[in-house]
Protein backbone atom coordinates (compact mmCIF):
# COMPACT_ATOMS: atom_id res chain seq x y z
CA UNK A 1 0.00 0.00 0.00
CA UNK A 2 1.18 3.39 -0.83
CA UNK A 3 -0.34 6.04 1.36
CA UNK A 4 -0.54 9.45 0.31
CA UNK A 5 -0.64 11.77 3.66
CA UNK A 6 -1.44 15.03 4.18
CA UNK A 7 -0.13 17.28 7.21
CA UNK A 8 -1.86 20.23 7.57
CA UNK A 9 -0.14 23.57 7.65
CA UNK A 10 1.31 24.12 11.02
CA UNK A 11 3.41 21.84 12.18
CA UNK A 12 4.16 17.76 12.80
CA UNK A 13 1.21 17.65 15.31
CA UNK A 14 -1.63 19.09 12.64
CA UNK A 15 -1.45 15.67 11.56
CA UNK A 16 -4.97 13.82 11.49
CA UNK A 17 -5.19 10.96 13.84
CA UNK A 18 -6.24 8.74 10.81
CA UNK A 19 -2.95 9.87 9.41
CA UNK A 20 -1.38 9.08 12.29
CA UNK A 21 -2.53 5.52 12.91
CA UNK A 22 -0.91 5.04 9.17
CA UNK A 23 2.31 6.71 9.40
CA UNK A 24 2.72 4.00 12.27
CA UNK A 25 1.82 1.19 10.22
CA UNK A 26 4.45 1.79 7.44
CA UNK A 27 7.46 0.40 7.25
CA UNK A 28 9.27 3.51 5.13
CA UNK A 29 7.98 7.21 5.65
CA UNK A 30 9.54 10.15 3.28
CA UNK A 31 8.25 13.71 3.62
CA UNK A 32 7.94 15.86 1.13
CA UNK A 33 10.26 19.10 1.13
CA UNK A 34 9.98 21.32 -1.78
CA UNK A 35 6.58 22.38 -2.95
CA UNK A 36 6.61 23.32 0.62
CA UNK A 37 7.16 22.89 3.94
CA UNK A 38 6.36 22.93 7.85
CA UNK A 39 6.90 25.66 10.24
CA UNK A 40 9.71 24.33 11.39
CA UNK A 41 11.36 24.52 7.47
CA UNK A 42 14.74 22.11 7.06
CA UNK A 43 15.52 22.10 11.01
CA UNK A 44 16.59 18.77 12.23
CA UNK A 45 15.40 19.76 15.06
CA UNK A 46 11.97 19.66 13.58
CA UNK A 47 12.79 16.45 12.05
CA UNK A 48 13.80 14.99 15.42
CA UNK A 49 10.10 15.62 16.87
CA UNK A 50 8.58 14.60 14.06
CA UNK A 51 10.09 11.17 14.21
CA UNK A 52 9.53 10.90 17.85
CA UNK A 53 5.40 11.81 17.63
CA UNK A 54 4.60 9.39 14.86
CA UNK A 55 7.16 6.65 16.11
CA UNK A 56 9.14 6.34 12.73
CA UNK A 57 12.44 7.49 10.79
CA UNK A 58 11.40 9.98 8.38
CA UNK A 59 13.37 10.35 5.24
CA UNK A 60 13.61 14.03 3.35
CA UNK A 61 12.05 13.63 -0.55
CA UNK A 62 13.60 16.60 -1.85
CA UNK A 63 12.68 17.61 -5.11
CA UNK A 64 15.52 15.52 -6.71
CA UNK A 65 14.56 12.48 -5.22
CA UNK A 66 10.75 13.17 -6.18
CA UNK A 67 11.20 13.74 -9.68
CA UNK A 68 13.50 12.03 -10.42
CA UNK A 69 13.56 9.15 -8.37
CA UNK A 70 10.17 8.53 -7.17
CA UNK A 71 10.06 5.13 -9.12
CA UNK A 72 12.06 4.12 -6.48
CA UNK A 73 9.99 4.75 -4.08
CA UNK A 74 6.49 3.37 -5.06
CA UNK A 75 9.06 0.29 -5.85
CA UNK A 76 9.11 -0.20 -1.77
CA UNK A 77 5.34 0.12 -1.86
CA UNK A 78 4.97 -2.86 -4.11
CA UNK A 79 6.61 -5.53 -0.44
CA UNK A 80 5.33 -3.07 2.07
CA UNK A 81 3.22 -0.20 3.37
CA UNK A 82 5.01 2.96 2.46
CA UNK A 83 4.05 6.44 3.52
CA UNK A 84 4.40 9.81 1.64
CA UNK A 85 3.86 13.07 4.56
CA UNK A 86 2.61 16.13 2.09
CA UNK A 87 2.61 19.75 3.49
CA UNK A 88 -1.10 20.47 3.39
CA UNK A 89 -3.16 18.34 1.34
CA UNK A 90 -1.93 15.38 -0.84
CA UNK A 91 -3.53 16.88 -4.39
CA UNK A 92 -2.36 20.59 -3.58
CA UNK A 93 0.51 20.29 -5.77
CA UNK A 94 0.79 18.34 -9.14
CA UNK A 95 3.69 16.45 -8.09
CA UNK A 96 1.93 14.60 -5.78
CA UNK A 97 -1.61 13.45 -8.34
CA UNK A 98 1.23 12.33 -11.04
CA UNK A 99 2.79 9.92 -7.94
CA UNK A 100 -0.70 8.52 -7.70
CA UNK A 101 -1.47 8.22 -11.30
CA UNK A 102 2.31 6.15 -12.06
CA UNK A 103 1.22 4.32 -8.80
CA UNK A 104 -2.17 2.88 -10.07
CA UNK A 105 -0.61 2.00 -13.49
CA UNK A 106 2.33 -0.56 -11.37
CA UNK A 107 -1.00 -2.09 -9.85
CA UNK A 108 -0.10 -0.22 -6.46
CA UNK A 109 -3.23 -0.03 -3.84
CA UNK A 110 -3.52 3.74 -3.19
CA UNK A 111 -4.62 5.28 0.34
CA UNK A 112 -5.12 9.14 0.41
CA UNK A 113 -5.66 10.66 3.69
CA UNK A 114 -6.87 14.18 3.27
CA UNK A 115 -5.94 17.59 5.62
CA UNK A 116 -6.32 21.34 5.79
CA UNK A 117 -4.46 23.17 2.81
CA UNK A 118 -4.06 26.60 1.69
CA UNK A 119 -6.84 26.32 -0.34
CA UNK A 120 -9.28 26.47 1.96
CA UNK A 121 -7.47 28.26 5.19
CA UNK A 122 -7.41 31.00 3.37
CA UNK A 123 -10.91 31.97 4.37
CA UNK A 124 -9.06 33.14 7.82
CA UNK A 125 -8.39 36.36 5.68
CA UNK A 126 -12.66 37.05 5.79
CA UNK A 127 -12.58 36.99 2.02
CA UNK A 128 -15.42 34.01 0.78
CA UNK A 129 -13.84 30.97 -0.58
CA UNK A 130 -16.67 31.30 -3.52
CA UNK A 131 -15.17 34.15 -4.83
CA UNK A 132 -12.15 33.32 -5.66
CA UNK A 133 -10.65 32.59 -9.18
CA UNK A 134 -7.83 30.75 -10.68
CA UNK A 135 -4.95 30.39 -8.33
CA UNK A 136 -1.22 31.71 -9.76
CA UNK A 137 1.93 31.03 -8.17
CA UNK A 138 4.67 34.00 -8.15
CA UNK A 139 7.92 32.34 -9.15
CA UNK A 140 11.23 34.16 -8.19
CA UNK A 141 12.72 36.91 -10.93
CA UNK A 142 16.45 36.44 -12.32
CA UNK A 143 18.38 38.72 -14.12
CA UNK A 144 16.97 36.55 -17.40
CA UNK A 145 13.97 34.82 -16.78
CA UNK A 146 10.81 37.47 -15.73
CA UNK A 147 7.94 35.22 -16.12
CA UNK A 148 4.64 36.58 -16.46
CA UNK A 149 2.34 33.97 -17.42
CA UNK A 150 0.08 34.76 -14.49
CA UNK A 151 -0.68 38.19 -15.54
CA UNK A 152 -3.25 37.46 -17.82
CA UNK A 153 -5.10 34.96 -14.41
CA UNK A 154 -5.25 37.71 -12.59
CA UNK A 155 -6.89 40.35 -15.63
CA UNK A 156 -9.49 37.33 -16.31
CA UNK A 157 -10.33 36.79 -12.35
CA UNK A 158 -10.54 41.01 -12.04
CA UNK A 159 -12.71 41.10 -15.06
CA UNK A 160 -15.49 38.75 -13.21
CA UNK A 161 -14.79 40.10 -10.09
CA UNK A 162 -13.09 37.38 -8.34
CA UNK A 163 -10.06 37.52 -5.89
CA UNK A 164 -7.26 35.86 -6.65
CA UNK A 165 -5.05 33.52 -4.46
CA UNK A 166 -0.92 34.70 -5.20
CA UNK A 167 1.18 31.33 -4.10
CA UNK A 168 4.87 32.65 -3.64
CA UNK A 169 8.12 30.68 -4.25
CA UNK A 170 10.63 28.63 -2.51
CA UNK A 171 13.54 27.29 -3.67
CA UNK A 172 14.90 24.25 -2.07
CA UNK A 173 17.70 23.03 -2.80
CA UNK A 174 17.79 24.42 -6.19
CA UNK A 175 21.16 23.61 -8.48
CA UNK A 176 22.42 26.29 -10.01
CA UNK A 177 22.50 27.53 -12.99
CA UNK A 178 26.04 27.97 -13.47
CA UNK A 179 26.80 24.16 -11.73
CA UNK A 180 24.55 23.02 -14.39
CA UNK A 181 26.17 24.44 -17.46
CA UNK A 182 29.34 22.48 -15.60
CA UNK A 183 27.63 19.30 -15.54
CA UNK A 184 28.29 19.53 -11.79
CA UNK A 185 25.44 20.47 -9.07
CA UNK A 186 26.29 22.52 -6.76
CA UNK A 187 22.93 23.66 -4.95
CA UNK A 188 22.06 27.00 -3.88
CA UNK A 189 20.74 27.83 -0.45
CA UNK A 190 17.09 27.42 0.81
CA UNK A 191 15.27 30.27 -0.62
CA UNK A 192 12.01 32.19 0.33
CA UNK A 193 10.37 34.82 -1.78
CA UNK A 194 7.89 37.48 0.59
CA UNK A 195 5.36 39.03 0.21
CA UNK A 196 7.22 42.32 -0.04
CA UNK A 197 9.37 40.78 -3.34
CA UNK A 198 6.04 39.56 -4.77
CA UNK A 199 4.34 42.58 -4.35
CA UNK A 200 7.14 44.32 -6.42
CA UNK A 201 7.18 41.57 -8.85
CA UNK A 202 3.76 42.19 -9.65
CA UNK A 203 4.16 45.86 -10.01
CA UNK A 204 7.30 45.70 -12.23
CA UNK A 205 4.80 43.04 -14.59
CA UNK A 206 1.80 45.42 -14.42
CA UNK A 207 4.28 48.59 -15.84
CA UNK A 208 5.54 46.43 -18.24
CA UNK A 209 2.30 45.08 -19.57
CA UNK A 210 0.64 48.12 -19.21
CA UNK A 211 -2.96 46.28 -18.92
CA UNK A 212 -4.10 48.77 -16.29
CA UNK A 213 -4.97 45.24 -14.46
CA UNK A 214 -3.74 46.50 -10.91
CA UNK A 215 -1.90 48.72 -9.32
CA UNK A 216 0.04 50.07 -6.12
CA UNK A 217 -2.92 51.22 -4.53
CA UNK A 218 -4.75 47.79 -5.31
CA UNK A 219 -6.80 46.49 -2.29
CA UNK A 220 -4.77 43.04 -1.42
CA UNK A 221 -4.44 40.80 1.67
CA UNK A 222 -1.06 39.97 2.81
CA UNK A 223 -1.09 36.38 4.74
CA UNK A 224 2.23 34.80 6.36
CA UNK A 225 2.77 32.04 8.41
CA UNK A 226 -1.19 30.76 7.80
CA UNK A 227 -1.89 27.82 10.35
CA UNK A 228 0.25 28.88 12.91
CA UNK A 229 0.00 30.36 16.42
CA UNK A 230 1.68 33.59 15.11
CA UNK A 231 -0.11 33.90 11.54
CA UNK A 232 -0.13 37.16 10.33
CA UNK A 233 -3.02 38.86 8.22
CA UNK A 234 -2.81 42.19 6.83
CA UNK A 235 -5.38 44.12 4.58
CA UNK A 236 -4.11 47.57 2.78
CA UNK A 237 -3.17 48.86 -0.28
CA UNK A 238 -0.25 46.89 -2.26
CA UNK A 239 1.72 50.28 -1.49
CA UNK A 240 0.86 50.34 2.22
CA UNK A 241 1.58 46.39 2.76
CA UNK A 242 5.24 47.04 0.93
CA UNK A 243 5.55 49.20 5.07
CA UNK A 244 4.44 46.30 6.88
CA UNK A 245 6.78 43.82 8.84
CA UNK A 246 5.25 40.66 7.93
CA UNK A 247 8.29 39.33 10.42
CA UNK A 248 9.69 35.45 9.96
CA UNK A 249 8.72 34.75 6.28
CA UNK A 250 11.32 31.93 5.87
CA UNK A 251 9.89 29.05 7.61
CA UNK A 252 6.43 28.20 7.30
CA UNK A 253 3.97 26.09 4.98
CA UNK A 254 2.56 28.50 1.60
CA UNK A 255 4.93 31.17 3.61
CA UNK A 256 3.27 33.94 1.99
CA UNK A 257 -0.02 34.36 0.43
CA UNK A 258 -1.02 37.83 -1.78
CA UNK A 259 -4.89 37.36 -1.78
CA UNK A 260 -5.84 40.02 -4.43
CA UNK A 261 -9.50 41.12 -4.26
CA UNK A 262 -11.22 43.31 -7.34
Amino acid sequence: MLYIIGLGLGDERDITVRGLDAVRSCHKVYVEAYTSLLSFGLASDGLCRMEKLYGRDVVVADREMVEERAAEILSEAVDCDVAFLVVGDPFGATTHTDLVVRAKKMGLKVKVIHNASVMNAIGACGLQLYRYGETISIPFFTDSWRPDSFYPKIQKNRQLGLHTLCLLDIRVKEPSLESLCRGRKCYEPPKYMTIHIAINQLLEVEETNGGSVYNAETQCVGIARLGNDDQMIVAGSMKELLDIDFGDETSSSNTDINASPK
